[in-house]
């Protein structure tokens, strides 16, 4: 029985019903994780005796074994596998146009739900260092509007001084959304809490070279110095210094947005996802 199990909160105590089921009949279970937060609810004393219940006897699958440590109390890694997500392919991509050339604005992109932890203030901070510093540039901010609101962050452009830098522009979706990136020169995720990130995913179908963080699976997506660029979390100074070196050089862009745009297709499509997860499905099913 495959199950994307919910690790924590109520979501869990209501799938553990499910599983006490499962258990209760001897049926052989595999998780798929597309979440984490099991190593943070196992510090309460309660939670504990019922993970163990839980993974007794188990499969897992996770996206990246970077997100190990998550549930690595209560499972061995040798019954662990790992299976890397994918999207569809997007049609818009292929009329992807040549990049820009050293005398026209790079427009760079962040594209995410407007919340601190997917780093929208790390990268304004950033832009204010950018804007200092004299480079030119139009950084976008597309996403719906969560714990940030669309009044608290144009204050905060404002205070700035980044009026004419700094636009954004709520949700967008479908034709829309694939058309901010295919404007787009640079792709901005400076993200401080996810398990994968399949927005970069995204930009990579688009030729754009990534610019993200050491978080989660990220390290599995972005090859770093060759597709993109890693930094720390939080870093803003590290990442205005990464932003800076790929604005001033175009034939880097292009050259890490084309190497990204080809380990796309080699790894993360749609197709590739169903083929690695099928055959974690029928290795799984002959396991004893």
């Amino acid at each position: 029985c495959y199950i994307t199990l919910t690790v924590n909160g109520s979501g869990f105590y209501r799938d553990l019903r499910i599983v006490l089921v499962l258990k209760l009949f001897r049926c052989r279970i595999i998780y798929h994780f597309h979440n984490r937060g099991v190593e943070n609810a196992g510090r309460l004393s309660i939670n504990r005796p019922l993970y163990r219940f839980t993974f007794r006897n188990t499969k897992s699958i996770l996206l990246s074994s970077h997100l190990y440590s998550d549930i690595k109390r209560y499972v061995d890694e040798k019954d662990v596998y790992y299976c890397a997500n994918g999207i569809p392919l997007n049609s818009l991509e292929e009329a992807k146009k040549p990049v820009r050339n050293g005398e026209d604005v790079c427009k760079l992109l962040f594209f995410s739900n407007m919340m601190m932890q997917k780093g929208v203030y790390v990268l304004l901070d950033a832009c204010k260092i950018l804007k200092y510093k004299g480079v030119k540039f139009e950084c976008h901010f597309v996403g719906a509007w969560s714990d940030i609101s669309e009044d608290e962050f144009m204050q905060e452009v404002e205070k700035s001084g980044l009026q004419q830098d700094v636009f954004a522009h709520g949700g967008q979706y479908g034709t829309g959304k694939s058309k901010f990136f295919y404007d787009s020169d640079i792709f901005i995720f400076p993200t401080y809490n996810e398990t994968f990130g399949l927005v970069n995913l995204e930009a990579m179908q688009f030729s754009l070279p990534v610019i993200s963080t050491t978080e989660g699976g990220i390290l599995d997506v972005v090859n770093d110095g060759v597709t993109g660029f890693l930094v720390p979390l939080r870093n803003v100074t590290a990442l205005a210094r990464k932003i800076e070196v790929l604005i001033d050089d175009a034939a880097l862009r292009h050259k890490m947005g084309e190497a990204g745009r080809e380990r796309f297709y080699t790894n993360f499509t749609a197709e590739k996802f169903e083929e690695r997860l099928v055959n974690i499905l029928k290795d799984s099913a002959k396991a004893k």
